[in-house]
């Protein structure tokens, strides 16, 4: 078995006493590991870390073994991240999140989002607004998105401006103006074409923290990434 294919690598760990066992993430084939034989060498240190691209191979006698990656630079991130410490936990937690996915299971959409969000030169804002759209995507390629674009009380599709905890389902402000204690924000430009101000951006990662929360960290008996709260910290 062997395939190539470009791709982001999302996380290492040490195998034996000269080898790394790598975590990738391809378009094609989604969440992929196997081992690089000697990537703790001095030839490897500044290829084979999170946030660097690569063209990677990868060989296996049968499929559902480990199997082994060849890798050759493709675009090296890892020195640009540690420079600017709001990219490089962005680009940590992008990784931590792509870990959440089945192994071998493409998510094609995900895996151009999680580039052109690590790639992203713009500010504060910018950066913290898409990871509120990352985090979404991220819910609806794990089976639990949300539906925001029409209110559950009233079918409503204008003034959307709060989300049911418990369903998921956006609600208009005037169906949920007598539960609005019970609810939780949602921010305009998660749904239309306004632009973000600070308080948005909070309510929006304030919204995905809690869907992330009741479906998939709770859920595994895992804790959030410590870089995310850092990160939204370093944002706002």
């Amino acid at each position: 078995m062997q395939w190539s294919s470009e791709a982001l690598i999302i996380g290492t760990r040490r195998h034996g006493e000269t080898s790394l066992i790598i975590e990738v993430m391809t378009a094609e084939r989604g969440r992929w590991l196997g081992l690089v034989r000697g990537g703790r060498s001095r030839r490897f240190k500044a290829v084979l870390q999170p946030g660097n691209s690569v063209l990677a191979t990868w060989r296996a006698r049968l499929d559902e073994h480990l199997g082994t990656f060849t890798v050759e630079p493709l675009v090296a991130r890892a020195a640009a991240l540690i420079e600017d410490r709001r990219r490089l936990f962005l680009a940590q937690l992008v990784s931590a999140h792509l870990r959440l996915l089945p192994e071998r299971d493409p998510h094609g959409r995900l895996y151009a989002r999680a580039l052109a969000l690590i790639e992203e030169d713009g500010d504060a804002l910018t950066l913290g607004a898409g990871l509120a759209r990352f985090e979404l995507l991220l819910l609806d390629e794990l089976g639990f998105g949300l539906d925001l674009a029409s209110c559950a009380a009233t079918g409503a599709t204008e003034d959307l401006v709060y989300v049911s905890p418990k369903t998921g389902r956006a609600v208009s402000a005037a169906a949920g103006e007598p539960h609005r204690a019970k609810l939780l924000a949602l921010p305009g430009f998660l749904t239309t074409a306004r632009e973000p101000d600070a308080a948005a951006v909070a309510d929006a990662l304030a919204l995905t923290g809690y869907f992330l929360s009741v479906h998939v960290w709770n859920a595994r008996g895992t804790a959030p990434p410590p870089t995310r709260d850092s990160l939204i910290a370093a944002l706002l």
